[in-house]
């Protein structure tokens, strides 16, 4: 069987290639077995990507054998948390697209025949997935492990717990000191972010869509089992090389539904719709808007996890992981139990032996749900004609109308609530942070936490082109679409216009008549670029609308 890998390894011509290839520890032998890459978006920039160097050994001892030889490469990471709220989070999304294009050329350039990915913090989990369905060489995903959550007086606590601090701090709710307290015991190892946000949202997509190992979404990055299963999934990549399994034969139409059903059962972040449709786009699959929005009117939301409940992925992982999910969404006819997965088996195959446990309330079901519809909904309306996402997961409230009060960055709203410009009944705006005009559409975690821990997380609605952390919470509306610096209605709002939300219309409106939205539009102008040069200005030429998945290809 011809392989990738005999670009470099056979023949005589292949002499310089094979020689270099022994100076990295392989051998004769190791030139007729397939050649793989494992890699990993190891780092101690981040706590999320820690594990990754560990976990790339321990796949290698499970890849190499009489069949394949492994080799250990690395990718970027950057952090969400600690970019948060500055200059530095306009990098999040790119990275993206960096550690996609970055794997692929590895592959491309040594002529891996399957590769092992390993990713923890949120950028690098869908660059991952994107890579494996871009390039469609046998792969397989590990995820690098949620981190266990802090603890401060009594209550469990997460990294969310300190950007709220933040805001309630400024409000004078709590102490400088408290504030402090709270930072030192949020974050108490290594791992991602402890409640259902957009890392451990993305590890259970890996799962949902057949892409990782059963039960491997929700194992702490501290837990000895998953040194084994890193192993295990080391070894499950050469039955997918020897049987010849792709991502896309994996990752169908069939299989990105149930990965959407996974995460609107679990309240997932908001996050999950853009990469989502990124792999999709790498895949050729033709997942849209449409798809979430049908999908979320009819699967219930089950899951009771932080931001917006109780408990964190370990809580999860307590009771079963996102098998037991699966096998409940499976039970009532939510997911497609016939898609193939990593295993080589189905889905439905891979449940079969799951039980699912009667005695918790991390999970409920879907005759008794948090709530009927799924934690997140598109909207659509004269604000955001191509769509926008809102977390419905632990909204009250059905409808929200009030007078624009209108933004051009997150650090002008941030700055206007701390100095009491934003007031309550009002509709926040914050615009020219989309994909293309940020450039990078950041997320806003400072802000609506801050906002939540002012105490009027249920009394302001919040609007953006830009999106938000997995760790948001309340009435945040992101991914409008098109974007302000698309000509996007959200360019044409001013102060005092009246804004209407409606969730059970799936509509947001801006109430001003044609007439008016003319005469703005002939008197818009874009704001001047934050970049000229460099990989945000490259970024910003090439990267589509929020309603693509901010592809760059």
């Amino acid at each position: 069987m011809a392989k990738f890998s005999d670009d470099v390894t056979q023949g005589p011509s292949r002499s310089a290639a094979r020689a270099m290839l022994r100076a990295v520890g392989l051998n004769d032998d190791d030139f007729n077995k397939f050649q793989v890459g494992i890699v990993s978006a190891g780092n101690e920039v981040t706590p999320c990507n820690v594990t990754g160097p560990e976990l790339s050994l321990k796949a290698k001892i499970g890849v190499n054998g009489p069949d394949s030889a492994g080799l250990i490469f690395s990718t970027i990471a950057v952090s969400d948390g600690i970019s948060m709220g500055h200059e530095g989070m306009r990098a999040s999304l790119v990275s993206r697209e960096v550690i996609t294009d970055s794997v692929e050329l590895v592959m491309h350039a040594e002529r891996f025949d399957g590769m092992v990915t390993i990713a923890g913090c949120d950028k690098s989990l869908p660059g991952m997935l994107m890579a494996a369905a871009r390039i469609n060489r046998p792969s397989i995903f590990l995820y690098g492990g949620s981190s266990l959550p802090g603890s401060y007086k009594g209550k469990d606590i997460s990294i969310v717990d300190v950007f709220e601090g933040i805001g309630a701090m400024e409000k004078g709710l709590i102490s400088e000191d408290e504030l402090y307290e709270i930072e030192c015991a949020a974050c108490p190892g290594q791992g991602s972010c402890a409640g259902m946000f957009t890392a451990n949202t993305m590890a259970s997509v890996g799962e949902a869509i057949g892409m990782s190992l059963p039960g491997t979404a929700s194992l702490p990055a501290e837990d000895a089992r998953l040194r084994v299963e890193a192993e295990k999934t080391g070894k499950q990549l050469n039955f997918l090389l020897k049987n010849d399994i792709k991502p896309r034969d994996i990752m169908t139409l069939e299989a990105f539904k149930n990965a959407v059903t996974t995460v609107l059962a679990l309240g997932g972040s908001t996050n999950a719709v853009l990469h989502l449709m990124a792999i999709a786009h790498e895949a050729k699959v033709d997942l849209t808007l449409d798809t979430f929005d049908q999908l979320g009117r009819s699967v219930p939301h089950i899951a009771d996890m932080k931001p917006f409940g109780r408990y964190h992925m370990v809580d999860l992982d307590n009771i079963g992981g996102v098998p037991v999910v699966s096998k409940i969404l499976l039970e009532n006819n939510l997911i497609d139990g016939n898609c193939l997965t990593v295993t080589g088996k189905t889905v439905g195959e891979n449940l079969e032996d799951v039980a699912i446990p009667t005695n918790q309330d991390v999970v409920s079901f879907p005759n008794n749900p948090i709530s009927k519809e799924g934690g997140i909904a598109i909207l659509n309306g004269s604000l955001s004609p191509n769509g926008s996402v809102v977390k419905v997961a632990g909204i009250e409230i059905d409808t929200f109308k009030g007078p624009a009060n209108v933004f051009e960055s997150e650090q002008e709203a941030l700055e206007a609530l701390f100095n009491n410009q934003i007031q309550k009944g009002e509709v926040v705006v914050i615009r020219n942070e989309g994909p293309k005009g940020g450039p990078g559409m950041r997320e806003m975690l400072q802000i609506t936490a801050a906002i939540k821990g002012a105490g009027l997380g249920k009394d302001v609605l919040l609007i953006t082109d830009g999106r938000f952390s997995g760790g948001t919470t309340g009435l945040c509306i992101g991914h409008v679409a098109p974007e302000s610096v698309e000509e996007g209605p959200i360019s044409l709002c001013q102060n005092g216009d009246e804004i209407e939300l409606n969730l059970s219309k799936r509509e947001l409106n801006l109430n001003i008549d044609d007439d008016e939205k003319k005469i703005r539009k002939s008197n818009y102008s874009p704001p001047t670029p934050r970049y000229t040069s460099g990989v945000l200005n490259k970024y910003s030429k090439l990267v589509h609308g929020a309603d693509k998945g901010a592809v760059t290809g």
